[in-house]
């Protein structure tokens, strides 16, 4: 009776562990700085799977010069059109609520200002690269990287 039960309690917390690694997703970290940089340029996530992205804004310059988000592309999005674009939606941090620039929208993060943080949940369904870029003016010459979904 002892052996079954050590056997079946070893055979549930496996089963436990197993169904937690299988439910977990994949976290990805990203800073962003003053000198208009990223840490991190490229990250690798399987497709299909739930990314969590926590985002902070490490500089120290207020939110209305050096402001940061990430915004998550589409693949073949056109990126320098997307940044360009993106200037007139100043009233929603950057990013287009609506039209052609809106749908090639992922996921993003809001608009942060120095040591402010954020966390989004997002799925890349499609294997593919997906680029992202910090919109707020002129940043997304520099700050850009890709999310490679396999």
């Amino acid at each position: 009776m002892k052996n079954k039960f050590s056997t079946l309690l070893a055979t549930l917390l496996g089963m436990t562990v197993f169904a937690a690694a299988s439910f977990a997703g994949t976290t990805l970290e990203l800073t962003a700085n003053d000198t208009m940089q990223f840490d991190k340029k490229t990250f690798e996530v399987p497709a299909g799977e739930e990314i969590t992205l926590v985002f902070k804004n490490v500089g120290a310059l207020p939110k209305a010069a050096m402001g940061h988000n990430v915004v998550i592309l589409k693949p073949g999005s056109d990126v320098m059109g997307f940044g360009a674009g993106a200037v007139a939606a100043a009233a929603t941090e950057y990013v287009p609520e609506s039209g052609p620039l809106a749908e090639q929208v992922v996921a993003h993060t809001k608009l942060l200002g120095p040591g402010e943080s954020d966390t989004i949940t997002f799925t890349l369904e499609t294997a593919g690269v997906y680029e992202f870029v910090c919109s707020f003016p002129g940043h997304y010459a520099l700050m850009k990287g890709t999310i490679t979904a396999k």
